[in-house]
């Protein structure tokens, strides 16, 4: 009985070896500009033949010996990169992406490797999508996943559906259905810019060391903005106001300021940032741009006093969010998008 079962597993493994053989050879016959596409959907096929291999879904965490056997003879033929452990990558691939369809040309293995990872559907539905049309490289999609960038996209006041209808639109917002909010997150991190939070710290600092990274900067944004300049003048009657850094969101089309605040913001930055949105809405902005919107980035804030001192949300596009210069820990993260969570279920009632 035993024999008959070693004489099974052989041809079986020699079966696998020949098919997953076949399609690297084909893979790696293709030029060089398809290379990354062609290798991804090989070893998409290949994660599909072991889990078929290994009897289907139900049971395809069990034979790591059959994968032992292929992992020897693909890296005797073939090299590196096909250690037991990136076969059982492989196989997770196809779990992970079971329709072929779905697969992007634009993303690369080691986007996919750093997909397969993200535990949520949804989250890493937003991420494959916001990889491809961004161009996101594979540190700019972990970075992303790293700061639960989808879960404070949530937290601001969206649900999925809505974070599903700004994935698929990227087309200009009717005037009637433009939502501020849809602009806003909170906190901001900023752990890129590799900086120590420091009471001496200054805003100019900050400021330039944020256009320094104007990259990364735009990345945490959300997709869609444009840098239009930094401390654009405009002047009321001799008198002269700098507001810190202004960009365009193309998709929303509406200016958004950003002012920085290295301490807790308060009713007088609010008011600052109040006169800079209302200049904007008079002078600034055509009749096709939606109202501006106005975030004042800050260390600390007062929601309340924020609030109460802009009164009725309905008609103001002035926020206040906190940034982060050092990377919070998972569960710091968590807290901070629970009281974002609160705090913009105020907003909306």
């Amino acid at each position: 009985m035993s024999e008959i079962t070693d004489k099974t597993t052989g041809l079986q493994s020699e079966n696998l070896y020949n098919q997953i053989s076949l399609i690297l050879k084909e893979a790696r016959s293709k030029v060089a500009v398809t290379v990354n596409t062609a290798m991804v959907q090989a070893y998409w096929h290949i994660g599909k033949l072991i889990v078929d291999a290994q009897g289907g879904e139900a049971k395809a965490k069990y034979g790591n010996g059959l994968i032992d056997e292929i992992s020897r003879r693909l890296t005797a033929e073939f090299g590196r990169g096909f250690k037991r452990s990136n076969l059982r990558d492989m196989r997770k691939f196809y779990q992970t992406f079971p329709i072929y369809q779905t697969l992007s040309g634009k993303l690369s293995w080691s986007h996919y490797l750093t997909l397969i990872r993200v535990s949520n559907p949804k989250a890493r539905e937003y991420y494959v999508e916001e990889a491809a049309k961004g161009g996101w490289s594979v540190r700019q999609l972990e970075r992303q996943i790293e700061t639960q960038y989808y879960e404070r996209l949530l937290a601001s006041h969206r649900d999925e559906a809505e974070v599903k209808e700004i994935m698929a639109k990227n087309r200009p917002v009717n005037p009637e259905k433009f939502d501020p909010l849809r602009l806003v997150h909170d906190p901001f991190v900023l752990e890129f810019l590799d900086m120590k939070e420091d009471p001496a710290l200054q805003e100019k600092e900050l400021e330039s060391a944020i256009l320094t990274h104007i990259e990364d900067f735009l990345l945490e944004l959300g997709r869609g903005f444009a840098f239009v300049g930094r401390q654009k003048r405009f002047t009321l009657e001799g008198d002269h106001f700098y507001p810190d850094l202004v960009f365009y969101n193309i998709p929303a089309r509406c200016y958004v300021i950003i002012d920085l605040k290295m301490a807790k913001a308060g009713y007088a930055d609010v008011g600052q940032m109040q006169l800079y949105v209302n200049y904007f809405n008079r002078e600034v902005c055509t009749a096709d741009d939606n109202p501006t919107v106005g975030i004042i980035l800050c260390a600390e804030k007062n929601d309340t006093v924020i609030e109460y001192t802009l009164g009725n949300r309905n008609d103001i596009g002035v926020f206040a969010s906190k940034y982060k210069l050092i990377l919070p820990t998972e569960e710091e993260l968590k807290r901070e998008i629970e009281q974002t969570k609160e705090n913009f279920k105020r907003l909306k009632e």
